[in-house]
């Protein structure tokens, strides 16, 4: 089976975690090289997280360092949601390799130069690196086939009323990707709010019973990702685990399991109440030339069985 080859940029990160999970346990995805973003945690925490489950899950893949910063925004993290450590109580064993001695943009620039393919990016965390790749790189996006990322949404936030988390990080690098003509496919809260574990799930992958089932049982219990529920919000809104970054990567191993259409999608960077939203020209009422993939359905029933299998495989 010819695999596809992808570079995955991610901010570990509680679902991260699982998203790396699935990918490692999928037989169609080549994984090259692994850039970390700063966005759920820190730069270090998400780098150390990155290498210590690597470490756990026997995989070898290169793990570079990204820009600590956003574009031109102060950092914001997500420990609320995520820990201190960005991934719950949970911890791995500590690495026994470092870092790549290579940053994140040299590892992405020459993983892209050697490559006899173009190479999917899966971004499950706020654009930072793939957008500074692509502003200082723009000769490169040739060979970049499709850009797969967890962010935005056509309505709603989850960080303000208009923004989504990933986006609102670092709304000027979203805008360089989204204004880059790289095919994008945008797995935004309209669909992962879909894509979700209920808690008989979750005490399904209890019942597994293994050291990596354990930790994620123990993740997914410290993992709180919406807030409060209010009348806008879905009846299960507290009473669900939804899969975000994993959609990112699902979509690339299986886009049968999702439903979208093409839209025209800017990002807003100078809004008083609305920095970092996604606009969705939705009812194509703009003119402009689509250039985002908007997925807004998945088979959840069948995300779901695909990932309790890719714990079994794993553990």
């Amino acid at each position: 089976m010819r695999k596809t080859p992808v570079i995955i940029d991610c901010d570990p990160g509680i679902d991260d975690i699982m998203a790396l999970l699935f990918a490692f346990a999928s037989e169609t995805l080549n994984i090259l090289l692994i850039t970390t973003s700063a966005g759920n945690q820190t730069q270090d925490k998400t780098v150390s997280n990155a290498l210590n489950f690597l470490d756990y899950m026997g995989q070898n893949v290169e793990v570079a360092r990204g820009l600590d910063q956003p574009f031109y925004k102060d950092l914001q993290i997500a420990d609320h949601v995520h820990g201190e450590s960005g991934i719950g109580d949970v911890t791995f064993p500590i690495s026994k390799r470092k870092e790549s001695k290579r940053y994140a943009m040299e590892a992405m620039v020459e993983t892209l130069t050697k490559a006899t393919e173009p190479i999917t990016i899966i971004a499950t965390g706020p654009l930072t690196n793939v957008g500074a790749l692509i502003l200082a790189y723009p000769h490169l996006k040739p060979k970049i086939k499709q850009i797969s990322l967890m962010g935005g949404a056509a309505k709603g936030g989850n960080v303000t009323p208009t923004a989504e988390f990933n986006i609102h990080v670092d709304p000027d690098a979203a805008d360089i990707v989204f204004r880059s003509g790289i095919p994008i496919t945008m797995s935004g809260l309209d669909v992962t709010h879909k894509a979700y574990l209920s808690q008989a799930d979750v005490n399904e992958l209890e019942h597994f019973q293994t050291n990596l089932s354990d930790k994620l049982v123990s993740m997914i219990r410290f993992y709180q990702d919406g807030g409060d529920r209010t009348p806008f919000h879905e009846e299960n809104y507290n009473d669900v685990i939804r899969l975000h970054d994993l959609c990112a990567v699902a979509y690339v191993v299986d886009p049968s399991l999702f439903e979208g259409d093409d839209y025209f999608v800017s990002v807003e960077r100078m809004g008083t109440y609305t920095n970092g939203a996604t606009v969705v020209d939705y009812d194509k009422r703009s003119g402009q030339t689509p250039n985002v993939r908007v997925l807004y359905e998945v088979n959840r029933e069948k995300l779901v069985s695909l990932f309790l299998r890719a714990v079994k495989h794993c553990s």
